[in-house]
């Protein structure tokens, strides 16, 4: 069993920077890989990023050069800065941790709100 505790959001304004920590409890957290959601008001939860095991970063198009995933395994956290924020980036950002071996798992972290003010 894995519990994600996601931090950092807040409110920001237009061009501005916030970096979002997740903690993860429990085991083998390197075997995982790990991923923001968000979900604006009104809208479908999507993938915002994600870091492999191996470390291999993919983005959304729209976060592309703006947002950085990484991870540090040994205090089991995953991050995402972003940077160069735009009001379209408002949502609540989940962190989720997914394991596609035997047997396979999937967490979610309770969200946290991240507002960006023009």
């Amino acid at each position: 069993q894995v519990q994600l505790v996601e931090s950092g959001g807040g409110l920001v304004q237009a061009g501005g920077s916030l970096r979002l920590s997740c903690v993860a409890s429990g085991s083998a957290f390197s075997i995982y890989a790990m991923h923001w959601y968000r979900q604006a008001p009104g809208k479908q939860r999507e993938l915002v990023a994600t870091i492999t095991s191996a470390d291999i970063a993919n983005y959304t198009d729209s976060v592309k050069g703006r947002f950085t995933i990484s991870r540090d395994n040994p205090k089991k956290t995953v991050y995402l800065q972003m940077n160069s924020l735009k009001p379209e980036d408002t949502a609540v950002y989940y962190c989720n941790a997914y394991r596609d071996t035997w047997p396979l798992a999937n967490y979610w972290g309770h969200g946290t709100q991240v507002t960006v003010s023009s």
